[in-house]
């Protein structure tokens, strides 16, 4: 009974984290692209990232240090 409740468990949490990811908005891009210098380029930059994403092609996520 273990078993088949811990292998329904592992089904379950396999299916629902599928192969999927979500793109970012225009208005998080924005936000996003707010504190740069050039905003323009980064917002086209983002847009262009996101559209490759849709399209399933792999990208690269530019990562921000956090400041307090």
């Amino acid at each position: 009974m273990k078993l088949a409740l811990n292998f329904s468990l592992f089904l379950l949490a396999f299916f629902s984290f599928s192969n999927e990811s979500s793109s970012l908005t225009n208005y998080q891009i924005k936000k996003f692209c707010a504190k740069d210098k050039r905003v323009s380029l980064c917002i086209k930059n983002l847009q262009e990232k996101r559209s490759d994403l849709q399209k399933g092609k792999l990208i690269e996520i530019p990562i921000k240090p956090y400041k307090r």
